[in-house]
């Protein structure tokens, strides 16, 4: 125990940092950093450099920004990177971690619907400072465009979609009903919005490239996931596919990243080069029909499905049991839309834990995954 007082001794010595020539505290005590200036880069410094410096159809933040409830501008940050750090401190954000991506209860190294996002977002501001658009709106679109989405991956969307006018859209329902609370700007919520590919294009060049950037991510890191866990080898890969980008996830983001680079330079618009968007295709077609779609997949599928609806049901008639829901009528039409948005909010371990404790589900109905729920 002598080496962890010693440490703990060390560690609050320096609760009140350390002390300096004027009225400021170092963090420590051999402290040389400067910036070499007094002066301060404010938010309105760097809106003008924006201004100069970005792309000319490059979204430009203006003050506080469009948004349904007004604010007052930051001093310090633009109202784009006031979202990107709203959305970053949402519990919503923070659940993604426990949200599938590819596989259920994942293991140690396989992604999780957050790491799948933090991915995202670094393919999008490659492309986005290569081009020089707006990184901060960029960044902000690409770390909120799955908050959205429900346990269980894309089974969520057809678990919930009966209980939804219009269906479950995980991009709509992130930007309308999850992250509304955080009053964005209107330009990240379109991003946001409309990242999915069947949506209509999203209105900035910011939400483009973060719709190019979802797909390149997941391309790549749901193959690589896969032939980790044995489902496919990397030899499988079509023959195209692995001449144009390669075989490892680095090379591949790299053409892709680049064809899009590329495409921008040579027409101005958001897009990829044919050859790599080809490759993009096909690569997205293997995995389709060797990881997605796979007999294991399907049968997930079919077991998220059926417990997500199963405790739709059970909570739009139990309203009392919603947290923060206080007045509803059981079975309404009000019960109904907090009992989805809590489901579509839960965590694939906590909304298998409500499936046995609330719904007395054995562990053999549940989605099997790598590993287990408990």
């Amino acid at each position: 125990m002598t080496g962890i007082d010693e440490r703990a001794e060390r560690w609050a010595s320096t609760m009140e940092g350390h002390a300096s020539r004027g009225e400021i505290c170092l963090a420590h005590a051999n402290s040389t950093a400067s910036t070499g200036s007094h002066e301060q880069v404010d938010r309105r410094v760097r809106e003008d450099c924006d201004r100069d410096a970005l792309a000319s159809r490059a979204a430009k933040a203006e003050g506080a920004g469009h948004r349904l409830v007004d604010e007052e501008p930051d001093t310090w940050r633009t109202c784009f990177e006031r979202d990107r750090d709203r959305i970053l401190h949402a519990s919503a954000f923070r659940r993604l971690a426990g949200k599938t991506q590819v596989f259920v209860f994942p293991d140690d190294h396989q992604r999780t619907r957050l790491t799948h996002a933090l991915e995202v977002a670094q393919v999008a501001t490659s492309v986005s400072r290569a081009l020089g658009l707006n990184v901060a709106l960029t960044e902000a679109i690409a770390l909120g465009h799955d908050c959205g989405h429900g346990p269980g991956g894309h089974a969520s969307e057809d678990a919930l979609t009966p209980y939804v006018d219009g269906g479950f859209d995980h991009a709509v329902w992130g930007a309308d009903i999850t992250l509304a609370p955080l009053n964005l700007c209107t330009e990240t919520l379109d991003g946001i919005r409309n990242h999915s590919w069947s949506r209509p294009a999203p209105l900035t060049a910011e939400g483009e490239v973060v719709s190019w950037a979802d797909r390149i991510a997941y391309v790549c890191h749901d193959f690589e996931d896969a032939v980790a866990a044995g489902v496919v080898s990397i030899d499988m890969l079509p023959g195209d596919v692995a001449a144009r980008c390669g075989t490892k996830r680095s090379r591949q983001l790299g053409a892709f990243i680049t064809g899009m680079v590329q495409a921008a330079a040579s027409t101005g618009q958001i897009g990829m080069t044919v050859p790599l968007a080809e490759a993009l295709g096909t690569f997205r077609l293997f995995n389709y029909e060797h990881v997605y779609l796979r007999p294991a997949s399907k049968a997930q599928a079919r077991s998220v499905v059926s417990l997500l609806r199963a405790l739709v049901e059970h909570y739009a008639d139990r309203p009392n049991l919603l947290p923060d829901v206080a007045g509803v009528q059981a079975g309404s039409a009000q019960a109904l839309h907090a009992a989805v948005a809590y489901v579509g909010g839960m965590t694939d371990r906590f909304a298998c834990r409500q499936g046995v404790s609330l719904l007395g589900w054995d562990l053999d109905r549940l989605p099997q995954g790598v590993g287990t729920f408990t």
